[in-house]
């Protein structure tokens, strides 16, 4: 059985779709999704450094769009499909609830909405990785800040101002290690609230269709099977933690034999193989990658785990 899986904020790399882009189709695609996210996704995919696409606005964009062209390029059909963070967005085109433009419509006003939140004041997020799973969300607790992410594995990222960040960073849970995230804000958290009225607004004006293939939340973990309850979740998770450890739960629950992470992969599958033992990974990193991913698929669609 196969999930593919989209990775969120902080998986993007400077020049990361330059082979991608050596690929007509792909090409082709990004350039469409660039018209409608009104976004030069060619020049941040390529040229633009790591600081530069580290910016809300134009990260978030970028990795929807390349999850989306990344599919439609490996033109695979998996069992299932989950989003991480902002690729619950891309997830959602692939499973057949929104279109390419409508997905990039949408993420570009999430974008733009959570980087203005985040410049109103001084946030940002940590990973803690490692530590007994109740000694970490109590130091996040006792920082002041939120469990952001919880991803399973012994990755729990915490997000909140910047001095309470540098409390956890000083007095560490035991047995764990606090690494600063590059992200520009504490996503997933009540700071984000200003950005939910535009992003609730654009949302009533997608044209929503049920999933064609099941897809997960990070609300829960659970399967959605209604497009319009799907697309409710995408706006409250804005505000609300991402739950991707129980979103594993299910994935291992489903009998999930293979996982393979759109580009830029190498997040969710290093995840996965400490929290999703058993299942096998493959991460899209290069456009060399995809036939090696399309016999991953081949072997792994379908089959029973």
């Amino acid at each position: 059985m196969l999930v593919i899986t989209c990775p969120g904020q902080g998986a993007q790399k400077s020049g990361f779709l330059a082979s991608f882009l050596q690929l007509p189709t792909f090409a082709a695609q990004i350039d469409e999704l660039s018209d409608a996210s009104g976004i030069d996704l060619r020049l941040h995919g390529t040229e633009s450094d790591d600081e530069t696409i580290k910016d809300t606005a134009l990260a978030q964009p970028l990795l929807v769009a390349a999850a989306i062209a990344c599919a439609a390029e490996l033109g695979v059909t998996p069992d299932i499909v989950a989003g991480h963070s902002v690729g619950e967005i891309a997830a959602a085109q692939i499973a057949g609830i929104l279109s390419p433009a409508d997905a990039m419509r949408f993420v570009a006003v999430r974008g733009t909405g959570m980087a203005e939140a985040a410049a109103a004041t001084p946030t940002g997020m940590s990973a803690v990785v490692g530590g007994e799973p109740a000694d970490v969300l109590a130091a996040i607790a006792d920082a002041g800040l939120t469990p952001a992410n919880v991803n399973g594995g012994g990755q729990t990222v915490a997000a909140g101002s910047l001095p309470d960040l540098e409390t956890l960073a000083e007095n560490p849970p035991e047995r764990a290690r606090v690494i600063p995230l590059p992200v520009a804000g504490a996503f997933h958290t009540e700071y984000m609230a200003p950005a939910v009225p535009a992003l609730t607004e654009t949302a009533a004006s997608l044209s929503v269709s049920d999933p064609t293939t099941p897809i997960l939340t990070n609300a829960d973990g659970s399967v959605v099977t209604d497009g319009s309850a799907y697309v409710d979740l995408l706006v409250s998770q804005v505000t609300n933690p991402v739950r991707w450890d129980l979103c594993q739960e299910t994935l291992l629950a489903q009998g999930v034999t293979g996982l393979i992470e759109l580009v830029p992969g190498g997040t969710l599958t290093g995840i996965a193989r400490r929290a999703m033992k058993g299942v096998e990974t493959f991460p899209i990193k290069s456009a060399a990658d995809l036939d090696g991913a399309r016999e991953f698929a081949a072997a792994h669609a379908g089959a029973e785990g």
